[in-house]
């Protein structure tokens, strides 16, 4: 696991690569994994969704256990779980809390503002969540 902290580093193209999957996936929610090192991205994997629900996810097993096993085979840590809500809110919902089970492993949180798609970070633990400070490498 990546160790806690209060800032991530995400490459623009992950970035761009995420914003793309939560809109090609809308109006249902998209998800999945970003592996990093040092609290910095270094790939991303969508996984599907299998509750194909707009309001509600799960990360396709079979998927995820792929994704996990790529990054153990290249010595990544899992930074990031990403997923979308597509009608809101910008924060984790109440069954986001109640479902996390990974709480040093930040989430990242895509909602529709303005015409397009944003995110915000955050660690899940203790039934409370608390936001991360997200830096794009790119857009300095």
């Amino acid at each position: 696991m990546a160790p806690l902290g209060n800032l991530i580093t995400i490459r623009k193209e992950h970035w761009g690569e995420m914003r793309l999957d939560v809109a090609n996936r809308s109006p249902n929610e998209a998800c999945g994994l970003v592996a990093g090192l040092d609290q910095s991205s270094i790939w991303v994997y969508p996984i599907p969704n299998i509750l194909d629900s707009p309001s509600r996810f799960r990360l396709d097993p079979q998927g995820q256990l792929e994704a996990m096993l790529s990054m153990e085979e290249q010595g990544f840590e899992l930074l990031a779980i990403y997923h979308s809500h597509p009608a809101g809110p910008s924060h984790p919902s109440p069954t986001d809390i109640k479902e996390s089970a990974y709480p040093e492993t930040v989430h990242l949180i895509w909602h529709p503002q303005e015409g397009d798609w944003h995110c915000r970070g955050y660690l899940i633990h203790s039934g409370a969540f608390e936001e991360v400070k997200l830096k794009i490498l790119g857009d300095e």
